[in-house]
This record gives structure tokens, C-alpha cells and sequence, in this order.
């Protein structure tokens, strides 16, 4: 009868307790994390691995030899995916599952090393950093997709005249381009906090180790450069602690989302029938399972539910962090990030449909310009042709106007209806004496399409300063489209850095693997 041989050592990150997690434990907390860990962190913690590897190596930490074989086992598992790893949730994150699966490969004794200098506090910290990148990225490319749309509306539109409202009453007279421009400015800022956002995000806290770094001399800007990031989070107390990133980003998307909100609102009004000035498009529509003549904004509905959604994680996000120990990791720093990578993806998703909307829209101009013109929107316009003809205070004009308007609307007229002996009449009842204002001033003054021109001044809708703006927002535009290639070229630069390190250190040993790859954050780039 044979020895009974020795069972082969392992190695666990539970050996300070005695008993596995509670069912409880799992179902609620260990399970959600590691399908969270699935879903978005496993490209980014393989990347992390292999920069983290590749250091150890190059700063002479653990030996090229143990680590060609732990780089050609990432390489392998990277190649097989998170198939490959053996999950039961008795672990509480992906980490646990990945490392174990090199020590099950490697044994202890070299699969342990790669966790030197480092903890899971940092780790996971930059993994996450690595996912909101990538989702910062690709909601920058969709809203700088949205931003040319309207500007290239704004343009088409420059003459298309349409009241303009405010308290939802005519106010006055502008065209569909001067609001399509006043849209494009409003997302060009929400443009500006999201690059912001991902200024704050593009810094590696890798290294931080626990909160207070490590005692190996481990090269923190070799790993930030090898993750193509921009710069380090250079206090590691600040590095595994902080979660600003996120809550930055999360506030710029509820700002973003609320803006693009307030705009579907106004679409979807200006879609009915009572007003008739817009048309979306079939594809962006939806019917009533009984009401056979029913086409519905859904569109619209949907981009403002998806707003709503942004604002609440906001909160959620916040309120994660509002009571949380600076130095605590999971409740304040983790516990927004799945639900908050959940929302960047759909509201991406969200600003897609809208920027489809919006250039698919049917815009009526003959619909806008008649409700214009009936709408006592140039009623501003014939105070002020009453001040520079007549001499009057604006005050004593407006006075004269509202009357006039008044008993037009009593008369069931329209403001094209007006006439300078209108004018005469509320001046002579008001203050003693007629106007004497020319009837062609008067007729000029109630036309929308003159009341644009007349607006010349900075910022105003006439068609001459609407070219400037538009051609200034289009420069404005290219450049920061051009900023972020920038970026998303620093961050190939730096995968292809990464993955020619790792092929060298295990060329140098004489082994053969896969070739390791990467990809920014769970599939995109």
C-alpha cells in the first residue's frame, strides 16, 4: 500500500475566519459583486494584472522567470475569458477567482507572487477607474455626435421662423436654427463637464496598495503609463479612499441628461397636433394597442425616463459616499459603481436615440411661421418701432401695445391684423394724442421674418450673426472631437506598450504562450 500523498498547498484569502460566508452573505453581497466583477471589470483587472506583472519584473521585485509564467497564464486566461475561472461565490469578488486560478495553474509558490505591492484596495479602485474611462469615452463620442447634429440643423434652419415661448406662451419671434444653436451650446457645456469628469478619472491609483503604499519599490508611473493613464493619484490614502471620479462623472450626466430632458419635452409639445410644427420620424415612434390612429413620441418618453433614472443615481451615488470613514472602501467607495456603470451604458444608449430623433425630425415650416404670425410674438417689435418713430419711453409703449392687443384678441383677430390706426387710437385714449406711425412700419414691424433680421446684436437670431456662431461652434467642435482621438490614441499607444513588455519578458525566458491582448474596459474601446 502506497503513501497517501500530501494534498497540494493552497492558498485563501478567508484564513482569518473559520466559516464560509453565510448564504445570506452570498446572495445578497457576494454574488451581485462578483456578477457586477463579471460583467465589467474582467478586461480591465486582466490589463491591471499584466502592467502590474510587468513592473514587478522590470523593477526587479519578483524574478522574469516566475513572472514569464505568471504573464503566459494571464495570457491564456485572458484568451478563454471568465469561462475559464470556476465561480461559486464563495469568494466576494472576480479577483479572488482569477487569483486563485493562477495559484491553481502556478501553485503558491510563484502564482502568489503577483499580488506583491499591491492590494485589492488599489486594484479595484483602478479597475473601476478603467470602466468609467472607457464609458466617459464612448458617451463623449455619442454626445459629440448630438452636438454636430444640431449644429448642422441649427444651420439647415437659420430662416425656418417659429414663435418662440416662454411660461408656454408666444414670446417672440425666433427661427428653429437659433433654438437648435441654443441646444447644441447646452450640450457643448454638458460636453465640457464630461471631459472634466474624465480628466478627474484618467489617474492610476495603482500602487496605493491598502492607503498607504508599500514597502516594495514598485515604479507607480511605469503602471500608469502601461494603462495609459494621464497622471498618477499621487497620495495612496487619497488613491483607495476618494471616489470624486465617480461622483463627478455621475453629476455631469445628470446635468447632461436633465438638459437633453428639458429639450425632448419641448419636441414631444411641439409633435401634437395642437401645435403640429414637428414630425418624428416613424422609426423613433410608437402605436396604441387599441387606438388604431395613435403615433406616440416614444422616443421623447423614453430619453426623459432614462433622465430621471440620471438624477437618481447621482443621489445614489452621493449618498453611498455622504457617511462612509474616509479610509472605507466598500460601502462609500464600491457600492455606486456597478449602478452607476449600469447607467453611463444606458444613458449612451438614451442620447443615441435622441440624436436619431432629432435628425430624423420632419420639421413643418409653414406651420411654424403661421403660428408666428398670429401669435402676438411680434408684439415686442411694435413697442419698439413706437419708441424709435414716435419718441416714447418703452414703458409708455408697452402700454399702448398691450391695449392694442387686447382688443384684437377681444375682436377674435390675429396680430397681422393690427393697424396703425390701432396704434393711434390706444395712444390718444392712453395719452392724449395720436402715433402717426407710417402703416408699412407698422406691417414690417408685425412680420417674424423682419423681427429676426432686426436682431443683429451679439447673440441674437438674425441670420448674419447665426452664420458667425455656428461657424464658431463648428471650430469649437472639431477641436475637442480631435482632444478625445487624442486620448483614445494615448491609450492604444499604451496597450501596445503593455503587450509588447509582457511578449519580451516571456520571449526573454524561452517560453511560448498566447499573445496576450487588451482591451479598454469590458470589450469597448
Amino acid at each position: 500500500m502506497s503513501e497517501e500523498q500530501p494534498a497540494a498547498p493552497v492558498v485563501s484569502l478567508r484564513e482569518r475566519v473559520k466559516s464560509p460566508p453565510a448564504q445570506a452573505m452570498v446572495d445578497s453581497y457576494f454574488g451581485p459583486a462578483v456578477a457586477a466583477g463579471i460583467r465589467f471589470q474582467f478586461e480591465p483587472e486582466m490589463r491591471i494584472h499584466l502592467a502590474h506583472a510587468v513592473m514587478l519584473a522590470e523593477c526587479g521585485i519578483v524574478s522574469r522567470e516566475d513572472i514569464a509564467r505568471i504573464l503566459v497564464v494571464l495570457a491564456e486566461l485572458q484568451q478563454s475569458g471568465v469561462k475559464a475561472l470556476t465561480i461559486d461565490y464563495q469568494q466576494e469578488d472576480l479577483y479572488s477567482y482569477i487569483e486563485r486560478y493562477i495559484v491553481e495553474k502556478l501553485g503558491p509558490e510563484t502564482g502568489g507572487r503577483l499580488h506583491t505591492g499591491r492590494s485589492r484596495n488599489d486594484l479595484h479602485t483602478t479597475s473601476w477607474r478603467l470602466v468609467l474611462r472607457s464609458q466617459l469615452l464612448n458617451l463623449l463620442d455619442v454626445v459629440g455626435r448630438l452636438r454636430r447634429t444640431l449644429l448642422d440643423l441649427a444651420e439647415k434652419h437659420v430662416e425656418t421662423v417659429m414663435p418662440g415661448y416662454t411660461h408656454t406662451q408666444h414670446a417672440q419671434p425666433i427661427s428653429f436654427g437659433y433654438y437648435l444653436l441654443a441646444a447644441a451650446d447646452l450640450v457643448e457645456r454638458d460636453y465640457g463637464r464630461l471631459i472634466h469628469a474624465l480628466g478627474c478619472c484618467d489617474r492610476s491609483p495603482l500602487g496605493s496598495g491598502a492607503l498607504s503604499t508599500t514597502g516594495f519599490p514598485i515604479d507607480r508611473e511605469m503602471t500608469a503609463r502601461l494603462l495609459g493613464f494621464a497622471r498618477l493619484v499621487e497620495v495612496g490614502y487619497d488613491g483607495v479612499s476618494i471616489r470624486d471620479d465617480l461622483q463627478e462623472a455621475s453629476a455631469a450626466l445628470a446635468v447632461l441628461m436633465t438638459g437633453v430632458s428639458r429639450l425632448a419635452t419641448d419636441i414631444q409639445s411641439w409633435n401634437t397636433m395642437e401645435f403640429g410644427m414637428l414630425e418624428l420620424d416613424d422609426a423613433y415612434s410608437s402605436v396604441s394597442s387599441i387606438m388604431p390612429q395613435k403615433k406616440n413620441p416614444q422616443a421623447m418618453e423614453h430619453v426623459k425616463a432614462v433622465a430621471a433614472m440620471a438624477v437618481g443615481n447621482l443621489n445614489m451615488v452621493l449618498a453611498a459616499s455622504k457617511n462612509t470613514a474616509l479610509a472605507d472602501v466598500n460601502d462609500g467607495v464600491s457600492a455606486g459603481n456597478a449602478p452607476a456603470m449600469d447607467m453611463l451604458e444606458r444613458a449612451t444608449r438614451a442620447v443615441v436615440v435622441f440624436e436619431g430623433a432629432i435628425r430624423t425630425l420632419t420639421v413643418k415650416p409653414e406651420m411654424m411661421l403661421h403660428l408666428a404670425e398670429i401669435g402676438f410674438g411680434t408684439a415686442t417689435e411694435l413697442a419698439d418701432i413706437i419708441v424709435r418713430e414716435a419718441g416714447m419711453s418703452f414703458r409708455m409703449a408697452h402700454n399702448i401695445v398691450g391695449r392694442v392687443v387686447r382688443q384684437t384678441i377681444e375682436a377674435h383677430h390675429t396680430a397681422m391684423d393690427i393697424t396703425s390706426a390701432d396704434l393711434d387710437e390706444a395712444s390718444q385714449a392712453l395719452f392724449g394724442h395720436p402715433l402717426g406711425i407710417a402703416e408699412d412700419v407698422v406691417r414690417r414691424a408685425l412680420n417674424p421674418s423682419e423681427n429676426l433680421k432686426s436682431r443683429i446684436v451679439t447673440g441674437g437670431p438674425a441670420p448674419v450673426r447665426m452664420a458667425e456662431m455656428i461657424a464658431g461652434r463648428n471650430t469649437t467642435l472639431e477641436a475637442d472631437l480631435a482632444g478625445i482621438a487624442a486620448i483614445r490614441s494615448r491609450i492604444a499607444a499604451a496597450d501596445k506598450t503593455l503587450m509588447e513588455q509582457a511578449r519580451r519578458i516571456i520571449g526573454d525566458t524561452g517560453l511560448q504562450s498566447p499573445s496576450p491582448t487588451a482591451r479598454e474596459s469590458h470589450g469597448t474601446s
